[in-house]
């Protein structure tokens, strides 16, 4: 893989799993009411 690919690749890793961790983060410091 070229240097570009890895890259791009660990962005996108960071990307998505930045978003889930934030947003299990976001949850359970402010749970929905059902």
């Amino acid at each position: 893989m070229t240097t570009a690919a890895i890259v791009m690749m660990i962005v996108a890793l960071v990307t998505v799993w930045g978003g889930t961790v934030a947003s299990i983060i976001h949850l359970s410091r402010n749970p929905e009411e059902s």
